[in-house]
């Protein structure tokens, strides 16, 4: 009853004077944010049609370095949203200095950490390379130790991007990070035509852009944090000094945060290798289920990043009606906002059929999962998730972090392998699993939520 009343409560909003946030500046902050989640799912396509004319052995070889590179970006993004939570709550608290302390621990820490990742990752090249794709034809693994040597240079570019993005996101500015990645975007796309198709480089001309785009993103959004006027200054780098305190705030939400992150990505490889065992027209339809599946969730996505610069906020004042009430109002704007998402591209089914050139097998199958995935994305996807953020943002970073590994592992990876191989449901099994996932998630998320624990766990009063 307690829960029902609650979920009533959520669809009732009026912004009233002295608010933290009012109604202009939560749009100023989401609408970027969707915009460049979007405009980075575009620039994927593009840039996959690109590296397709590069040939098989191209293609392949990308995907394969992928799969590694996204795995420590994914920790890095993790490392930088808890840099930016613990800033968002001193700004919060109306403490200026304390949160340009914590960004200048938060770079620090960032930059440190990927330079050694990425040096042992680089040392260790051709053991990891012949590790993981020892068995890949010779062309594949030729232009794996391209593609791999380049990229994996510029991950600490990226690693810094995100943690400038990520501060300027928990200021209320998302137009800025939005601005630096049209760059990027940029830069990317047209070195990959010019060394593509006009030098005739290769996996090389995929990988160059890559490195130089990230190279040049880092820099164009940090050094406006060296200003002074800036309410991240960060300009004290000249003289750091490590602060203990700081940084344990910071490895306390980013380290469960990475942690998860990488079991995530960790599993979808597990799931990848379950799929590889099915009909290659099931293959395909789990393909397809994928591009169409980040499309479902892709206003969630970005409402996760307003409610972490919002929440964090909140929570530094000690004003947790407010983070709950900002909560519901972003969950009801995802609702509304990933509903006439989902209704389109429910509607476009017959062309992204087309587009692929689905048989009547694969659409058998893309059908199915195209439907139950936008359905689930709809209703289950916002408490699923959002809740969790919202708690994040406040420091409960360790409970999240369990409940979303044993449910990743029980029910997304465990649940797959059930469905698929003792009853047989094919890959719409793996797509049911999913959704086991996220009620598993809904059911010990709204608890711990409607509860008052998670409020508990915001990070001390000072950086001294």
């Amino acid at each position: 009853m307690k829960a029902f009343t609650y979920l009533k409560n959520t669809w009732t909003f009026r912004f009233r004077e002295g608010m933290l946030f009012s109604r202009k500046d939560i749009n100023a902050i989401l609408f970027p944010v969707i915009f460049e989640t979007l405009l980075s799912y575009l620039i994927g396509l593009m840039d996959s049609v690109m590296v397709a004319s590069a040939g098989e052995a191209a293609v392949s070889a990308v995907s394969l370095v992928d799969s590694i590179s996204v795995l420590f970006i994914n920790v890095f993004a993790a490392l930088a949203n808890g840099g930016a939570v613990v800033c968002g709550q001193y700004l919060g608290r109306r403490s200026v200095k304390d949160a340009g302390k914590a960004a200048e621990q938060m770079v620090v820490l960032l930059l440190t950490s990927s330079l050694l990742i990425s040096g042992v990752l680089l040392a260790f090249q051709g053991q990891i390379l012949n590790f993981l794709f020892g068995s890949a034809e010779a062309a594949v693994k030729e232009n794996c130790a391209i593609y791999y040597h380049i990229v994996m240079m510029s991950i600490p570019f990226i690693a810094l991007y995100n943690g400038g993005a990520a501060l300027f996101r928990t200021t209320g500015d998302s137009s800025t990070p939005l601005r630096v990645s049209m760059i990027m975007n940029a830069i990317n796309i047209g070195g990959n035509a010019l060394l593509i198709y006009g030098f005739r480089m290769g996996v090389a001309g995929v990988a160059i852009p890559t490195l130089v785009s990230r190279g040049i993103a880092m820099v164009i959004i940090l050094i406006p944090l060296f200003r002074k006027t800036s309410p991240m200054n960060i300009s004290g780098l000249r003289s750091y000094r490590l602060n203990k305190r700081l940084l344990g705030s910071i490895l306390a939400i980013g380290i469960p945060n990475g942690v998860e992150n990488g079991m995530f990505q960790f599993g979808k490889l597990i799931l990848m290798t379950l799929i590889s065992t099915l009909s290659t027209a099931s293959i395909t339809a789990n393909a397809i289920g994928n591009t169409t599946g980040s499309l479902h969730c892709v206003v969630g996505m970005a409402a996760n990043s307003a409610l972490m610069a919002v929440v964090s906020r909140c929570a530094g004042a000690g004003d947790f009606t407010q983070a709950r009430w900002y909560t519901r109002y972003l969950i009801r704007k995802t609702y509304i906002l990933q509903g006439l998402v989902n209704l389109a591209l429910v509607a476009v089914i017959p062309l992204i059929l087309r587009m692929y050139g689905a048989s009547p097998e694969v659409a058998s199958f893309a059908i199915p999962i195209m439907l139950i995935h936008g359905l689930s994305s709809l209703f289950l996807w916002p408490p699923a998730f959002m809740l969790n953020i919202s708690m994040r943002s406040a420091g409960d970073s360790r409970y999240a972090m369990w409940i979303s590994s044993i449910s990743m592992w029980l029910c997304r990876v465990g649940g797959a392998y059930v469905l698929v191989k003792l009853f047989h449901m094919d890959v719409i099994g793996v797509w049911v699993a999913w959704d086991i996932d996220w009620v598993f998630r809904i059911l010990f998320f709204v608890p711990r939520y409607i509860g008052h624990k998670w409020e508990t766990k915001t990070i001390a009063d000072t950086t001294e």
